[in-house]
């Protein structure tokens, strides 16, 4: 009996995944265990196995494309079986709708192959790009209505919410369709182009495929009055000059032309009636104009001309979609800055003898430790010293966790990642440093399990290397506290009465003050900074 796959839930925080790489294709033979699939999700890409044995009958979700959790993944079971009633007779691709008590007459189906559509013809919808993505913008196409295409080859450039990536085409045929024209938007899994036999009847294809048009806002709004001149089309920015003119821009010519300072007004555009796209932004020279000089002003005190200054410019803001990463940060955050009552303890630390041990270490063959390993090798063992600041507060009870896990704060491109590393006050120097630099190597690239950002006990963040000398942070629930590390900067110290140039280093600890009291939290940071002050008594 065939079994339906679902997209899996591959993490908590987790609501949707975008198939990366299927590594099985239809008909082939699948036993349990195999990877199917590699799925990527809010925090990390992860290889996806069958619990079922079998022949993969259908794939729901194409590579690139996104889903929410639990959509139609795929189906296994036998050879030949006939999954026609799984499907609920709707295109390949798309999970079947939960079925009313009572169902209109259904329409008489189009002569089609098993996927729903007229033999050899494929519906190419918007892609995902990436895992945030929500809508794509066409930046240009590359084959129009009636080239040949073959599998692999470009079609058209689009332009997401963090870059603008080529799309290829996965099947041969002719293009006969076009959904979305260039400098148009529209949201994932919009028609953005038919492929198939030539001469196919493309009405007929694109209504036996019900739900993959435009917007349902574009498809119900009556067509308005066609003006004389050009019109501004979906996603497109039309803006007006000081003569009141209007511009016609696409998206993506409209932020380049931002990012390189280039004044729209004057450029010419070779699209469609003069609209501005991406090629007359990249082939655009300034004219050199002399300017006509600024009225002059007499100064009253000196008789002397002075030019009056002209503001120019125009005013502009464009909104981004959040990513999923983006929006499960700023819940957890809010979270915790809103649910735990916050206080700060601020120390400065002597780093001296910490710089001087460090650069011993380092000449030994083999080995590389930076300052913000002595930092996490020091909070582990000061918390072994003071078990209050590692608990976890649960309400009508305090979790006193008896083992230590910290988390290191890592940067990644769409925001923070936490990855921790476990049993903190067992590890030598040599191995923190290698297990920080593995891990958040693979949390920029994505590549990071759910298992290893869960867990912490204490978290430690960071921003010495971008030259902070003093800042605080929000406490990474369900700890009790994390600890905010700024700059070593270089100082005038007084040391037995004399004033000395010296190397110190500011930390604060943002405590929950329903576990760790003022007095606990200040006792924590005097250990921590005897670790560090004198490093060698990390190693006893």
């Amino acid at each position: 009996m065939a079994e339906i796959i679902t997209m899996p839930r591959l993490s908590d925080t987790m609501e949707e995944g975008t198939v990366a790489k299927w590594l099985k294709k239809v008909g082939d033979t699948v036993e349990e265990g195999d990877i199917l699939a590699e799925i990527e999700t809010d925090k990390a890409t992860m290889e996806f196995e069958s619990f079922h044995s079998g022949t993969l009958l259908h794939i729901g979700i194409q590579e690139g494309e996104g889903a929410p959790v639990d959509s139609l993944l795929a189906i296994i079971g036998e050879k030949g079986e006939d999954i026609a009633s799984l499907l609920g007779g709707k295109p390949a691709g798309e999970t079947p709708a939960p079925v009313a008590a009572e169902e209109p007459p259904a329409a008489p189906p189009v002569p089609s192959s098993p996927a729903g559509l007229p033999e050899g013809v494929e519906i190419i919808t918007m892609p995902r790009l990436s895992d945030t993505m929500e809508e794509g913008t066409v930046a240009s196409w590359l084959k129009k209505v009636g080239d040949k295409v073959e599998e692999g080859d470009i079609l058209a450039e689009i332009e997401t919410d963090k870059a603008t990536m080529e799309f290829e085409s996965f099947y041969s045929g002719t293009l006969l369709h076009i959904g979305i024209q260039e400098g148009e938007s529209a949201p994932v899994d919009s028609v953005l182009a038919v492929i198939g036999p030539e001469g196919t009847d493309v009405s007929a294809v694109l209504n036996a495929a019900p739900g993959k048009g435009k917007p349902e806002a574009q498809q119900t709004e009556p067509e308005p009055a066609k003006p004389d001149g050009p019109v501004a089309q979906p996603g497109e920015a039309a803006r007006e000059t000081e003569g009141g003119d209007r511009i016609f821009v696409s998206p993506l010519a409209r932020r380049m032309a931002e990012e390189k300072g280039i004044d729209l007004r004057q450029v010419t555009g070779s699209g469609d009636h003069g609209r501005i796209v991406r090629r007359d932004i990249e082939n655009f020279t300034p004219a050199r104009e002399t300017a006509a000089p600024a009225p002059a002003a007499v100064s009253e005190a000196t008789g002397s001309s002075v030019e009056a200054f002209v503001p120019a410019g125009e005013e502009h803001a464009e909104e981004v979609k959040n990513s999923q990463m983006r929006k499960v940060i700023a819940r957890r955050l809010a979270e915790s800055k809103f649910s735990a009552p916050h206080y700060y303890l601020t120390i400065e630390v002597d780093m001296e003898q910490a710089m001087a041990s460090r650069a011993q270490i380092n000449e030994l063959p083999d080995t590389k430790v930076s300052f913000n390993d002595m930092v996490v090798k020091a909070c582990a063992m000061a918390l072994r010293k003071h078990p209050q600041v590692n608990t976890t507060w649960n309400n009508d009870t305090t979790r006193y966790n008896r083992h230590i896990h910290v988390g290191v704060a890592v940067a990644v491109e769409e925001g923070l990642v936490v990855p921790v590393l476990r049993f903190t006050d067992q590890m030598t120097l040599t191995q923190i440093g290698a297990a920080v630099k593995d891990l958040a190597g693979r949390a920029r690239n994505k590549k990071l399990t759910p298992a290893e950002m869960e867990g912490s006990t204490f978290t430690v963040s960071n921003l010495g290397m971008f030259g902070i000398q003093e800042f605080t942070s929000i406490i990474n629930q369900p700890n009790s506290a994390i600890l905010s590390v700024g700059a070593i900067v270089e100082k005038p110290v007084v040391k037995q009465g004399e004033i000395r140039i010296g190397h110190t280093m500011k930390v604060t600890l943002a405590c929950d003050h329903r576990t760790v009291d003022g007095a606990t939290g200040a006792q924590f940071l005097q250990t921590l900074r005897a670790y560090l002050e004198y490093p060698v008594t990390m190693l006893a």
